[in-house]
């Protein structure tokens, strides 16, 4: 387990801005996922858990034990931290051969036992037949391999992934989430996954922390991010939501339901918490739960078909001011003869419809 308070601030200087990095937060065994765009902290704190960086205050524990206290001094080491690191770019030593690294980093293991340990990375990650290469006779999913088999061999507590799908094609980024789902699996550490892939994100984390300019301004499983974004600020760095202000036009809290209008149409919306009639709110709906039809009927709006976007398993229909559509392929092939003719109807499931904060993410 990982508990950290961290507190780092770097000031404004002449041609940069001020920096305040301020969290606080716990990693159980499993993949903890850093969600956030760049330059909101996600390195740093990566940075301050491995020793690289001292914070300013606060204090991080790893199972208990005490790797930095600022009220107390205390700041560990990297090397006596007992962390694996991927970095971005692998940081491979290049004037040493891919064996050489490992052993490099099993340095204090004793002769026999590294030895060991060395054939059997190289032997799960396949690199056997590698060993003897430098890095830059690496092909990049061989260095990624060999980056995680070095971060591995010291037997670490936790393992920290900077970006590791980072510039890698689908086919190898298939097989780096299969190996991560592996780890997981086998090792039972924290592992901290930095990352601004929400796809990625969603696929790997057992847990989500998501990021923007040095704060965590949400936290929770896949399911329940997707579930319930909670602001108009996270959905909008998770991205995959439709985003929508709504008036209230009537509420009925013994049935828990409600109307409302937007995009100048009124349906029957969702219950509303601390709501009045007239009131301006946001609401939130992911593409797939949106459906489209060639005739109306309930909660069902009538708009133009602007584009539309082939997807590996649906098309996406863009039906302007912000209304995307994930339709099934076998739907849409169905349903686009006939629309094409009477016209487009884009059903809103009032179930679907998220309430959420305004605040924008910046």
């Amino acid at each position: 387990m990982i508990e950290a308070n961290i507190s780092k601030r770097f000031p404004a200087g002449p041609e940069s801005a001020g920096f305040h990095l301020q969290i606080e937060f716990e990693a159980a065994p499993g993949v903890t996922a850093l969600y956030g765009p760049s330059g909101s902290g996600k390195t740093l704190t990566l940075d301050t858990l491995a020793g690289f960086v001292k914070p300013g205050s606060g204090r991080i524990l790893l199972n208990d034990r005490i790797l930095f206290d600022g009220a107390s001094g205390v700041h560990l080491p990297p090397q006596t931290r007992s962390c694996g690191y991927v970095f971005q770019n692998y940081a491979l030593f290049p004037h040493m051969t891919l064996r050489e690294n490992l052993a490099f980093a099993a340095h204090e293991v004793p002769r026999l036992e590294r030895h060991r340990r060395i054939a059997e990375q190289l032997d799960r990650f396949k690199l056997t037949s590698m060993a003897g290469r430098y890095p830059h006779e690496l092909s990049g999913g061989q260095k990624q391999r060999g980056s995680i088999a070095r971060a591995l061999i010291a037997e670490p507590r936790m393992i920290l992934l900077d970006e590791p799908a980072r510039g890698m094609d689908s086919t190898l980024r298939a097989d780096l989430h299969l190996l991560i789902h592996e780890l997981r699996q086998t090792l039972k550490l924290p592992i901290l996954l930095v990352t601004h892939d929400a796809e990625e994100c969603f696929a790997l984390a057992d847990r989500v922390l998501v990021y923007d300019a040095g704060r965590i301004i949400h936290r929770g499983t896949p399911a329940e991010l997707l579930q319930n974004p909670g602001s108009a600020a996270v959905a909008q760095l998770l991205g995959g939501f439709n985003l929508f202000e709504a008036d209230v036009v009537a509420l009925d809290p013994g049935r828990q339901t409600s109307r409302v209008r937007f995009l100048g149409d009124e349906i029957a919306g969702p219950h509303l918490r601390g709501c009045f009639k007239g009131d301006r709110i946001a609401l939130c709906i992911r593409p797939e739960e949106l459906r489209v039809a060639d005739r109306p009927g309930d909660n069902r709006i009538r708009r133009p078909l602007l584009r539309t976007v082939e997807r590996p398993q649906s098309v996406r229909a863009d039906f302007g001011t912000g209304l995307i559509v994930d339709v099934p392929r076998d739907t849409w092939q169905m349903l686009e003869p006939a629309a094409a003719q009477t016209g487009w109807w884009v059903e809103v499931p009032s179930a679907s419809l998220r309430q959420i904060t305004r605040q924008l993410a910046s």
